[in-house]
């Protein structure tokens, strides 16, 4: 048996606090659902990343001059 869903979605502000590996968001009807993981190297490192900073030493680096982001183009 099919299905024919027609829908008419209007989304005026949509906000996600998080996506992880699992993340699902669905906005309106799904019939199949399919998971779908990879794993890419696109950084193409071959070692391990260092050990995390401890907190003494990232307040040293961020007593550093910081430069501010540009503000994203206006549209």
């Amino acid at each position: 048996m099919n299905f024919y869903i027609n829908q008419t979605i209007c989304i005026n502000y949509l906000r996600v606090g998080a996506v992880n590996n699992s993340s699902v968001l669905q906005i309106g009807s799904a019939g199949y659902i399919k998971s779908l993981s990879n794993l890419y190297n696109t950084g193409g490192f071959f070692e391990a990343a260092p050990p995390a900073t401890r907190r003494a030493e990232l307040s040293q680096a961020l007593s550093r001059p910081v430069v501010p982001l540009a503000p994203p183009p206006s549209r």
